[in-house]
């Protein structure tokens, strides 16, 4: 451990991206802090604070890398705790308009299938072994300090379990808080301009039951990928978690909302444009209640178009960048944040004040990561509903998007790299590399 950035570091949520970002900080600071509003489990359990945690989650294989970055053996533990591996591609089924299903390939790469709570609870025991960060939970973080001329954070007020209000002082605070209003309500004590927000209203319902996997499950696929219709909107995942149990999530748009009873839920399954995981549900065996979360719209916060923000404040993951949960990239994101922070740290290590416009230099690194996941929230203008301001190229995209869909079904060098592109492996512009881009342009210009 190292002090050369500072004394203490104080990290707000104890989340994949609170986690991951003390880990990354132990490095640099004596000490840090991780405060959590919830009482933290001692097992892979959903946190009162985190109703989405009960929902299907996806770790994309981009994310798994950023893990492990951080955590050595990751994928092994992960593993070891009950993680399911599937073979992307191959093991993996996919269900889109137009290719139900898109053809089976072995794409030469797995990714493990879990509860977000199990993923939650390998990265957690893995920062308590790191001696200089302490997790302490039961901690609602109301406020954050600033210096007496107004140009910094310099600590948080927060409340204990006894109600009673305290503070900690900090060389560099974090919000991993997921909502923002920390960050966002500092800015307005301080006079600073909040940062502009781009919506895209789109009304999310999702619904996540367990099953039993049955003794007849099929054998010919480990997972489905139902992608929804713009005339429809209903989507759906079937994922292996630990203890041989499917995780099913049901989803709709614009008031379709999947029912939170047994047959309910099923019968919305039916509704789906192919049986495949009607017929995997209709006769299994119910493990727990029915969850269901909402998202009304995809948010982004445009941090790195402020001219001016508090020096020692560094909001991340959902505080910038939340997304449509269907997408399923918000844990692979924030880890991935996470890792360009790191490399951040580590080339300004040599610096006299390390911290010195940290937060900008963030902003402005972390675009390319947020590219993929936003153009993917950007295809939720497919539904007539959706509300915000359509990309002006949006109709273009879509018909390169479905010339390059007709293209990958065919050609498994090209299905390879889309598939990466959609596991945050490789960036968007992978896809519109020179003979990629021909190939797709020419079989637009034929169907014209």
């Amino acid at each position: 451990m190292s002090g050369r950035f500072g004394k203490h570091a104080v990290v707000v949520g104890a989340g994949i991206g609170g986690l991951t970002a003390a880990k990354a900080l132990s490095s640099y600071f004596e000490k840090v802090s991780v405060l959590e509003r919830d009482a933290l489990p001692a097992g892979p359990e959903a946190r009162t604070g985190t109703p989405q945690s009960r929902q299907v989650h996806v770790l994309l294989k981009g994310g798994l890398n950023a893990l492990t970055e951080f955590f050595p053996g990751f994928e092994t533990k992960l593993e070891q705790a009950g993680a399911m591996r599937a073979r992307v591609g191959s093991e993996i089924r996919i269900e889109s308009p137009g290719f139900d299903p898109f053809p089976l390939r072995d794409l030469d790469f797995d990714t493990l299938c879990m509860t977000r709570p199990l993923v939650e609870f390998v990265v957690r025991r893995g920062v308590e072994q790191q001696a200089n960060v302490e997790l302490q939970s039961r901690c609602r973080v109301t406020q954050f300090l600033t210096s007496p001329d107004g140009s910094a954070v310099v600590g948080v007020r927060y409340d204990l379990a006894n109600g009673e209000s305290t503070t900690l002082a900090a060389d560099l605070v974090v919000d991993a808080s997921s909502r923002g209003t920390l960050t966002l309500e500092a800015l307005d004590r301080l006079g600073m301009p909040r940062p502009n927000e781009t919506e895209i209203g789109v009304d999310l319902s999702y619904a996540t039951a367990t099953f039993d996997i049955p003794p007849a499950a099929p054998r010919d696929w480990r997972a489905v990928i139902h992608r929804p219709s713009a005339d429809s909107g209903r989507g759906a995942f079937l994922f292996p978690i630990e203890n041989n149990r499917w995780h099913v999530g049901l989803n709709g748009v614009h008031g379709e909302t999947p029912p939170d009873d047994v047959q309910g839920f099923i019968a919305f399954a039916r509704t789906l444009r192919t049986p495949t995981i009607y017929d995997a549900i209709k006769d299994a065996t119910a493990a727990g209640p029915i969850y269901r979360f909402g998202l009304p719209c995809s948010v982004r916060r445009r941090f790195e178009s402020l001219s001016n923000f508090p020096a020692r404040l560094l909001p991340l993951g959902d505080v910038i960048c939340r997304v449509n949960p269907a997408f399923g990239q918000g844990m692979s994101v924030v880890a991935q944040e996470v890792a360009v922070l790191k490399h951040l740290l580590d080339a300004r290590a040599g610096a006299a004040d390390p911290l010195d416009g940290l937060a900008q230099a963030f902003f402005a690194a972390i675009q390319d990561v947020l590219a993929a996941p936003w153009s993917a929230a950007e295809n939720d203008f497919i539904y007539a509903k959706t509300r915000g301001e359509c990309p002006a190229n949006f109709q273009r995209r879509l018909k390169y998007s479905s010339a390059l869909l007709r293209i990958a079904a065919e050609d498994a060098a090209v299905h390879r790299i889309m598939t990466e592109v959609n596991h945050l492996m490789k960036p968007p512009s992978a896809l519109r590399d020179p003979q990629i881009a021909s190939r797709v342009t020419a079989l637009m210009a034929a169907s014209a």
